[in-house]
């Protein structure tokens, strides 16, 4: 089986480890949604971690979709320009750097109205959400595919459609969130529809670009979907085209599960079954030796890590050594693994 440490594909695109910077909200953004010095001083510095393949953060297709109003946005042409200083920095170091295109919907922050399957708050903390009119869903599509047009431009190698977490596609995928009676509610086909047709409309503007999903594989709570729901849904996404799947879980009602290192590898063991396409795991990975365990057992493709990035930029360099490996940082850094 392969090691944390081995090259792997997902689809055209040749990273050099399994390791992921998961993407992470930074709060950081300007109120137009651009980003600001701070993007580009985190991401520079994990940019040169060791990772394989770093992921920025969340970034909204539409303004009211933002998480809140210092959320990354990608809907205006003049964020382009300003993520394209971070992808630049990215390759210049020898790292492959993705994005993930996402919609809040019920959960958005922002001031004036926002949209969602269905007329429910996703809790007291949050305004009601005005239900989507089926003549509106296209509007969402195109939001995407926009978002990604300008992804590509800005020289991003990989294109995330976040699904997960309880934003605006888990909704509708969701029977706690989605009440519609129409075409787009209802049985797991009509839930699942306005994600295939985002799929299917933002693979055909990425071209070679490879496109993958972030979802949540069961929601924990009854009436919600679990993980074999999640399976199903994930193998039709992968016929839909998506190159790989990021396996999380949870984020669509409150709710409180139990958390340990691991804990959703299980879930990500099932989609990869079902699916056929590259998964990455993700949750409490930061121990070096149980992300190689999750990759050599074959559980999952690649590991995400988040907060361990957060402690130690370099994680990854550090994980590499720590699994017999030789790190390969910047020559300015090379001193202090020599």
């Amino acid at each position: 089986m392969p090691s944390l440490l081995d090259s792997w594909k997902v689809g055209t695109l040749e990273l050099k480890n399994r390791i992921v910077v998961s993407p992470m909200c930074q709060y950081m953004a300007e109120e137009s949604g651009g980003p600001t010095d701070w993007h580009q001083v985190h991401y520079g510095s994990l940019a040169i971690g060791g990772a394989g393949l770093l992921m920025v953060e969340a970034s909204a297709v539409e303004g009211r979709g933002r998480i809140s109003t210092r959320d990354l946005g990608l809907y205006a042409d003049e964020h382009t320009e300003k993520l394209a200083h971070i992808t630049r920095f990215a390759h210049a170091h020898g790292t492959k750097i993705g994005i993930q295109l996402a919609h809040a919907g019920r959960k958005a922050d922002v001031p004036g109205e926002i949209v969602a399957p269905s007329a429910q708050a996703f809790s007291d903390r949050y305004a009601c959400p005005r239900a989507l009119e089926v003549s509106e869903l296209q509007d969402i599509v195109q939001a995407f595919v926009r978002s990604a047009r300008r992804a590509i431009q800005a020289g991003f190698d990989f294109l995330e459609i976040h699904a997960a977490h309880g934003y605006l596609l888990h909704q509708f995928l969701s029977p706690l969130s989605n009440h519609r009676t129409d075409e787009y509610g209802g049985s797991l086909g009509n839930r699942m529809r306005l994600t295939r047709e985002i799929i299917g409309a933002v693979r055909a503007e990425a071209g070679a670009t490879p496109v993958g999903i972030r979802i949540s594989a069961t929601e924990y709570v009854p009436g919600g979907y679990d993980v074999h729901e999640a399976a199903l849904f994930a193998a039709e996404f992968a016929r839909d085209g998506v190159d790989a799947i990021d396996v999380s879980s949870g984020g669509n009602v409150p709710a409180a599960p139990p958390v340990y290192p691991g804990y959703q590898v299980p879930l990500a063991h099932a989609v990869r079954a079902a699916a056929g396409v590259p998964v990455i795991a993700v949750g409490m990975l930061d121990d070096a030796h149980l992300a190689e365990h999750v990759v050599q057992s074959g559980q999952a493709d690649a590991v995400a890590v988040a907060r361990g990035f957060l402690r130690n930029p370099h994680w990854g360099h550090h994980a590499i050594r720590e699994l017999g490996g030789t790190p390969q940082p910047p020559g300015s850094y090379a001193r202090a693994y020599a």
